[in-house]
Parts: C-alpha cells; structure tokens; sequence
C-alpha cells in the first residue's frame, strides 16, 4: 500500500512538473510569435525572390544583379539559396544591414526539367520561404523567375502560398514555357492543373509575363506561344496580368535575364523605388540592337 502511495504522488509531481514546463515553453513560443509578428508589420525589407530555370545554379543571375546594381546605384545585397534533395539548405552571401531590397536567388540540387520535378521544385522552394520568412521577417516580396523558374512559381502560389501575413506584390517570369513545347491547342497536363487550380492565386498580384522571339516563333528554346499559354492561368485571376514580347539579336532563351529591356523592365515594374507616374509596358516588343 505504502508503494502504490508513493507511486501515485510521484506520478503527480511528476504531471505537475510536465505541466509547468510546458506553461513555460507555451509562453515563450507565444512571445516569440508575438514578436516575430510585430517585427513583420514593422519590417521596411521587400526582397525580390528569383528562382533559376531547369539545369541552371544559384549563380544565373549574377550578371543580371550586377547590371541592377550598376543602373540603379542601390546596391542590392545578393543571397543565395540552395535546397538540397535530403532536405539540407545552405546560404551564400548575406543581407547587408538596412537593405530593403535585397535579391534572393533559390536554387535546387534537383534542377532537372520536367512536371514532376516542377513540383518537387515548389515544395522545395516553399522549405526555403518558410526559413527565409522566420529569418528575415518581411512582410511583403516580389518574385522573378526565369524558364522553368516561373513555372515553379505558379505551382508554388498555386499549392503553397497561404500566407496571410505576408504579400507578394509582382511577379515577372522570362520565357516560362507554360505548356511545355506544345502547341496551345493541345494542352499539357502541367497547363491543364495551372488551370485547374487558377483560382488559388493571389487576387492582388500583378504579373509580367515576358517572351523572347528570335524569329517571331520561339527564342531558340522556348515558343512564344507556350509563354503566351499563361494568359490561360492568370488573366482575369489576379489584379493585373501584362504580356511583353521582346525581339532582336539578345531575345535568345538564356541571354533574356541580361537583356537590356528585361532589366528595364525589372528596374521599372518590379524594384521599388519612387517614380512618375507610369503606363503598363507596351505587349509589342522592339528591337534590341
């Protein structure tokens, strides 16, 4: 009897212990969100968030913000991410102090083309926004993605992004070939589910949609018209949708990040900064000599 008396007041002191230690843990996870949430509706920072295509690094954009950079004179800080398969993410780079606009380059260890690695794709990105979010705290961002980058991040906003802290203001995707290289009368099944699931995306996102055109039929790689396929995921889907075509001698599939007209248009249309006011990009595009 003494023993079964014992036993009970340990396990009671021991459910009290568990209890307040628990208490405590509660406490500070509510503290800390509290002020993660504060921190976020203070936050001055709007990184732009770029994802590279199929069989492309972190490094793809390099040259594009060092170009930025030199036209603008804001000196972006340059992050980069790269999410491994077993779930591993490491950074490059840092986020100066006080730099509201930082660039942000995610890169996969499985960059290989196809839907099905479109998809592995977004769920990886999303594991690398759900760390770059808890870190940095902002509460606002810009997206860029260039081939299939733009493909991951229509499956991402799609899937993922449920955010209700957080916005994503613009989107401009380069050459994202919507419906693989198919005719538009003969839809993909990556085309067929973007459509699908449209009515996910966020309502106050405005999205450039930009095409190369070597020949008025592709940039080398990608159609034109399987850009011209994300009219079909989202026009009339979110608040502004603008589709811009560029030719000339530097509209070629993988000199479209370095094109002087694309880093107009990023440095107009994506990057904040005080402007005049401005008309929405004309969908015909020019030379670029």
């Amino acid at each position: 009897m003494q023993e079964i008396k014992r036993r009970r007041r340990w396990l009671v002191v021991s459910l009290t212990c568990a209890i307040i230690i628990l208490g405590i843990l509660a406490g500070h996870w509510t503290d800390h969100n509290v002020e993660l949430m504060e921190n976020r509706q203070r936050s001055t920072m709007s990184p732009v968030i770029m994802i590279p295509g199929s069989s492309a690094t972190v490094n793809r954009f390099d040259p594009l913000v060092r170009k930025l950079n030199k036209v603008d004179h804001q000196n972006h800080s340059l992050l980069k991410v790269k999410v491994y398969n077993n779930g591993k993410i490491t950074y490059t780079g840092r986020i100066r102090p006080r730099d509201r606009e930082p660039f942000i380059v995610v890169g996969f260890q499985n960059n290989h083309d196809g839907y099905n690695n479109i998809k592995l794709q977004a769920q990886m990105f999303n594991k690398a926004f759900n760390q770059l979010k808890s870190r940095y705290a902002f509460n606002n961002f810009k997206g860029i993605g260039h081939s299939n980058g733009g493909l991951v991040y229509t499956y991402f906003l799609e899937h993922y992004f449920h955010e209700r802290q957080i916005r994503i203001t613009r989107l401009l995707t380069i050459a994202s070939p919507y419906n693989f290289a198919e005719p538009t009368n003969r839809k993909t099944e990556m085309l067929s589910d973007f459509e699908r699931y449209r009515d996910n995306l966020p309502k106050n996102l405005t999205v450039y949609s930009v095409a190369g055109s070597e020949n008025y039929i592709e940039d080398g790689l990608v159609p034109v018209s399987s850009v011209e396929a994300g009219k079909y995921i989202y026009q009339g889907n979110v608040k502004h949708y603008t589709q811009i075509t560029i030719t000339g001698k530097l509209a070629q599939h993988s000199a479209l990040p370095q094109n002087k007209q694309v880093i107009d248009i990023i440095q107009r249309y994506i990057l904040n900064r005080p402007q005049q006011p401005q008309q929405r990009p004309n969908t015909a595009g020019e030379n670029d000599e």
